[in-house]
């Protein structure tokens, strides 16, 4: 049974910082393409971050040189860095494979976490 629990979400003002967690079940973890996605009221989910299993990057223009992704294979988990937070950036954040749902992660998307930016 896979799981993807994210974590590290709350209230934050603007030009603030969060750190996001995911911890990933599954023992081939290392193997996938790891993301952030958020989806925001009324909004489609978007990919804002991804990391290979090599740990080369990409951002969405929305958040690059603001937001920093990183992994831990050994311990299975995906990081967060939200840096400079903007209210636009509220959202419920989700870890999954890149593309989304992959392999054994199929139909799966964890609870999220969110994030609230605001004064």
């Amino acid at each position: 049974q896979v799981q993807l629990v994210e974590s590290g979400g709350g209230l934050v003002q603007p030009g603030g910082s969060l750190r996001l967690s995911c911890a990933a079940s599954g023992s081939i973890f290392s193997i996938y393409a790891m993301g952030w996605y958020r989806q925001a009221p009324g909004k489609q989910r978007e990919l804002v971050a991804a990391i290979a299993g090599r740990f080369s990057t990409n951002y969405a223009d929305s958040v690059k040189g603001r937001f920093t992704i990183s992994r831990d294979n050994a311990k299975k988990m995906v990081y967060l860095q939200m840096n400079s937070l903007k209210p636009e950036d509220t959202a419920v954040y989700y870890c999954n494979t890149n593309p989304a749902q992959l392999g054994p992660f199929a139909g799966y998307w964890g609870q999220g976490t969110q994030v609230t930016v605001s004064s």
